[in-house]
């Protein structure tokens, strides 16, 4: 009795979940992820050894550069609005609307309040050449301007972390001089961001 052949058929592959499944993950990369805007100073921080990360939100940082320039960051759109709006009734400066929100989508700031009107009016371009031509927020015994922003964003954000981001030439004196003022702002926990290094690197050393 001759066998029964069975027909062959080739193997079928449905794509259509897999597809959906990428367009997926590409929807919720592209909801969930927040660009940062480019720093107006570059800081080398020194190394160390700690493996205490400080948080991904929630924190105030204070970047002192090698020039001993002083610039303000803060996380939280919201949180930045009320900060330029309270410094703005401090000092009697009215911002616009527009002057608000460029200044909570901005990143670390070094500016005198003087020029800070000028500075959120700015073009990009123009911005960029504040920055370079900037002497920081003033922190002299003259003109603390840097105790009313460490004020008003702690006011603002009192669960909010404090840190300190140095370069390593960076002048003593003036990190001397911001821990100073975040101690007569009764601020005496705050993190000093450093680089990682490995613990067999720091023992060769």
């Amino acid at each position: 009795m001759p066998k029964i052949k069975i027909p062959k058929k080739s193997p079928s592959l449905d794509m259509t979940p897999m597809v959906d499944l990428a367009f997926l993950l590409v929807t919720f990369f592209m909801l969930t992820t927040q660009f940062r805007a480019d720093e107006p100073v570059t800081v080398d921080t020194p190394s160390s050894v700690s493996e205490i990360l400080l948080p991904e939100k929630d924190v105030i940082t204070l970047t002192v550069d090698s020039k001993g320039r002083v610039f303000f960051n803060v996380d939280g759109k919201g949180v930045r609005k009320n900060i330029i709006e309270k410094l703005g009734e401090r000092y009697e400066i009215k911002f616009t609307e527009d002057e608000v929100k460029r200044f909570s989508v901005l990143s670390s700031v070094g500016q005198s309040m003087a020029d800070m009107k000028k500075f959120l009016s700015a073009g990009e371009e123009e911005r960029k050449r504040m920055n370079e031509a900037s002497k920081g927020i003033p922190h002299d015994s003259l003109q603390n301007e840097l105790t009313d922003w460490v004020r008003i964003a702690r006011l603002q954000g009192p669960k909010f972390n404090l840190a300190i981001k140095g370069d390593q030439d960076a002048d003593i004196p003036t990190i001397k001089r911001v821990i100073s003022i975040l101690q007569d702002n009764k601020a005496n926990r705050f993190a000093l961001i450093t680089n990682m290094e490995g613990a067999g690197e720091a023992d060769k050393k």
